[in-house]
């Protein structure tokens, strides 16, 4: 059939599809380990999380939560910790893998001898880091889908689970899940078709931003990357125009007026803006906005990715026909 989806994609949504239920369901399964892993936290005082792609996206994503509770967290590529290490004693350590499986993964685990106060996150149960490490197992199994959406949805789960063992309350975050939205997103995807590159950019979500520039590139094949708000406007907006995109997300937290106002400036100069929106505050004059309700912390990450993942699908749709299927890269890497 010439109009029939490609399979990629297919997967993709499959994954996401069931993502909520699977969400949901990790959020209890891994109540226990979470437990452990926050007593631990709390003992330490000090963070350490490492992964690759978008599970290091995730762990960028949710360590300011942790720095609300006092913790000194930290979230670094496992690339840069095989080459540069932080030293690990005195931290609690999570390495986060959806595959578990991936080549740094791998090799962080047999040189580093891992202690006490080191866990994993990943969604196989069967893997080498789950195997190797005591962990908080995703549920539904190992992701087929190219880019990260199920698992890094699951991930903000079991991330909640641990804060929620830390202090954090959960039901602003268990009600996201269990009432989803479909804003519509059809002006956003418009207002990027012509673009010949895509910025993202936030302050708290910052990590967000950086999932879903990862997401783009993949999936759009399009040169994308992510700019915490202010580093963007440290030199990097003298590239803006008509043919550079630009994506915001912005939660109900202190610095959604800074990333309204900087979404503003951006809109002036011709550069098509969106805006994914969770700060239930007026829209940024002259960008496109997504409204997501009105969320904070963790609840702004489980309310604003699955838009994001319908955003990166609606922009590479428009170029890419095979949508979804690598083609010089793998669904885990295992070369460095």
């Amino acid at each position: 059939m010439p109009n029939a989806k490609p399979p990629g994609l297919v997967a993709i949504e499959r994954e996401m599809a069931r993502q909520g239920k699977d969400a949901l369901a990790s959020f209890s399964d891994v109540a226990k380990r979470a437990g452990a892993v926050a007593a631990s936290i709390r003992q330490t005082g000090r963070l350490l999380l490492l992964g690759m792609g978008a599970s290091h996206g995730l762990n960028r994503a949710v360590a300011p939560l942790f720095r609300a509770h006092g913790v000194d967290a930290l979230a670094l590529p496992l690339s840069e910790q095989l080459d540069q290490p932080l030293a690990c004693n005195g931290r609690t350590v999570i390495v986060t893998s959806q595959s578990g499986e991936s080549i740094e993964v791998v090799r962080w685990l047999a040189l580093a001898h891992p202690g006490t106060d080191v866990f994993g996150l990943t969604m196989d149960a069967g893997s080498t880091l789950a195997r190797s490490l005591p962990c908080m197992i995703g549920a539904g199994g190992v992701e087929t889908g190219f880019a990260a959406t199920r698992s890094a949805f699951v991930g903000v789960a079991i991330y909640a689970a641990v804060l929620s063992a830390l202090g954090t309350d959960p039901a602003p975050f268990l009600r996201v899940l269990r009432a989803p939205t479909e804003p519509d997103i059809a002006d956003a995807v418009a207002a990027l078709a012509g673009v010949r590159t895509i910025v993202t950019s936030a302050r708290r979500l910052q990590g967000l931003a950086e999932v879903l520039a990862l997401g783009l590139t993949e999936l759009a094949r399009l040169p994308c990357f992510a700019l915490e708000g202010g580093q963007f406007r440290h030199g990097p907006m003298e590239m803006l125009g008509p043919d550079v995109g630009t994506v915001f997300l912005r939660g109900a937290d202190v610095t959604g007026d800074r990333v309204r106002g900087l979404a503003e400036t951006v809109a002036v100069t011709g550069a098509p803006t969106v805006v994914l929106d969770a700060s239930g505050r007026a829209p940024a004059t002259g960008a496109v906005t997504v409204v997501a309700g009105q969320h904070e912390g963790i609840a702004a990450l489980a309310a604003l990715l699955p838009v994001a993942q319908r955003l990166m699908i609606g922009c590479a749709i428009m170029r890419v026909a095979d949508l979804g299927t690598p083609v010089r890269t793998q669904k885990i890497t295992r070369t460095e």
